[in-house]
C-alpha cells in the first residue's frame, strides 16, 4: 500500500491529475473546467488531497463559509467528495483521507465537518455509512430523503438554508443547476442538451458561477441539481439518456 499523498496547490494544479476521470485516455474538457474552478477555490482554503499514484483515491473539502453549497454554519469544513475506487478499495485509503480531514479540522480549531447524505445511499454522494463510522450524525433534513450529516467537535451544528429546503421553482420545464466542480458535469450537460434538442424537450441550464448563487439555491446541491415540472428531482448526475427519460416520464 502506497502511503504517499499530495495536496493540490496553485503550483502543481496545471500538471497533477484530478483522479475523477483518470481512466479516460482522450482529451476531456471537463478536466480543464475543473482546473479553472479549483484555481479560484484553492486560495479560499479548498483542499484536494489525493494518492500520488495513477488512481481514483482522493478527498475534497473546504471551509463551509466558502463552500459552494446552500448550507449555513460557522467554522465547519464541508466535505464534497471522498472517493476510493477500483483495485484501491479495501487498502485503508479512505480511512487515511478521512483521518487527515479530521486532523486538519482539529489543527485549525474547526467546529466540525459536514457533508450531504440521504436516508438511503444515493449515487454521486460519498459513502455515508463509512462517514457514520467516524461519528457523523444527521444534523438536518430536507425533502426527497436528503440529509445533512455532521461530525461536531464542539456541540454546534450546521443546517440547510431555508431556501434549500424549498425544493420548488416556478418553471415547469426541465431545469438544471450546475457548477464546474465535478469534471463529469461538462459531459452530462452535453448528453442532456443533445437529447433535448433532438426530441424537442425544453431545457434550461443555470450555471452556478459564484458563492452567492450557490448559497441561495432553492434545493440541496453538491455541484448539480435537477428540477422538472417545478419539483426538485435529484442531485445525481444523469449519465445516460435512460436516467433522463425516467424523469421526463413523470
Amino acid at each position: 500500500m502506497s502511503t504517499e499523498f499530495v495536496n493540490l496547490t496553485a503550483e502543481n494544479l496545471p500538471h497533477e491529475h484530478l483522479c475523477c476521470i483518470i481512466r479516460s485516455k482522450k482529451f476531456h474538457p471537463g478536466i480543464d473546467a475543473k482546473r479553472q474552478w479549483l484555481s479560484g477555490r484553492l486560495k479560499e482554503g479548498h483542499v484536494f488531497r489525493k494518492l500520488n499514484e495513477k488512481a481514483t483515491v482522493f478527498i475534497e473539502y473546504a471551509p463551509l463559509e466558502t463552500a459552494w453549497v446552500p448550507i449555513i454554519g460557522d467554522n465547519y469544513y464541508y466535505l464534497y467528495c471522498l472517493w476510493v475506487s477500483g483495485s484501491c478499495k479495501g487498502k485503508g485509503y479512505g480511512k487515511a483521507l478521512m483521518e487527515y480531514c479530521l486532523a486538519d479540522a482539529g489543527k485549525n480549531g474547526k467546529s466540525g465537518i459536514c457533508m450531504l447524505g440521504a436516508t438511503k445511499q444515493k449515487a454521486w454522494l460519498s459513502d455515508q455509512s463509512f462517514a457514520k463510522k467516524f461519528g457523523f450524525e444527521v444534523a438536518d433534513t430536507a425533502g426527497n430523503g436528503y440529509e445533512l450529516l455532521a461530525l461536531s467537535l464542539d456541540g454546534t451544528l450546521p443546517s440547510f438554508s431555508q431556501r434549500a429546503k424549498k425544493l420548488e421553482i416556478e418553471s415547469r420545464e426541465l431545469t438544471i443547476y450546475y457548477d464546474m466542480q465535478c469534471p463529469y458535469v461538462y459531459q452530462n450537460i452535453g448528453i442532456i442538451r443533445q437529447y433535448c434538442e433532438t426530441n424537442g424537450v425544453p431545457v434550461f441550464f443555470i450555471h452556478v458561477d459564484s458563492l452567492q448563487k450557490a448559497k441561495e439555491l432553492p434545493c440541496v446541491f453538491n455541484n448539480w441539481a435537477v428540477f422538472y415540472k417545478g419539483k426538485f428531482e435529484t442531485v445525481n448526475l444523469l449519465p445516460d439518456v435512460a436516467a433522463l427519460k425516467r424523469i421526463l416520464k413523470k
